[in-house]
């Protein structure tokens, strides 16, 4: 019943195929900001907002070969003693973006800018997934509003 055309599960299955085609849910390695002078520059002309339990620090920059969204995920030492609580936030951090870069990504990857974005942790306490996710969607959603206006302004 399942591979029947005319069945829902098959329509939805379908549907769902072709959404994720279409939006790779994924975070590759060009998609990491690296580099020292790009990092501080970054932090040093960057506009940013908190999202408790996130910092999010933000920069619109002319577009070059890199993809439209570099990201950099920080767990400070100062509030997190162990690797383990950093790496599981981060690793938190991470999979929440992966899972809704598509709020963000349509929009930036219209225009002639690469946005760069740093999600910084400034919770004393490691928090649940669904707590990151819930303030990654809110953090994603005010920077697509922060950007669009940016860009209609510079346009």
């Amino acid at each position: 019943a399942l591979y029947n055309p005319k069945s829902i599960e098959f329509c939805v299955l379908l549907g769902l195929f072709l959404y994720m085609e279409h939006h790779k849910a994924t975070f590759p390695k060009a998609e990491h900001l690296t580099g020292t002078l790009a990092i501080e520059t970054l932090f040093e002309q960057g506009d940013g907002f908190i999202a408790f339990p996130l910092r999010v620090v933000y920069q619109l920059v002319p577009k070059t070969d890199t993809p439209p969204i570099q990201v950099l995920v920080s767990v400070p030492k100062k509030r997190f003693k162990h690797a383990v609580d950093r790496n599981r936030f981060k690793r938190l951090i991470r999979e929440s973006y992966r899972l809704n870069k598509h709020l963000l990504y349509n929009t930036v990857e219209q225009t002639n800018f690469t946005l760069r974005i740093a999600f910084c942790a400034v919770s004393n306490e490691l928090p649940t997934f669904s707590v990151v996710e819930a303030k990654m969607q809110q953090a994603l959603t005010k920077l697509q509003q922060r950007v669009s206006e940016t860009i209609t302004a510079e346009l």
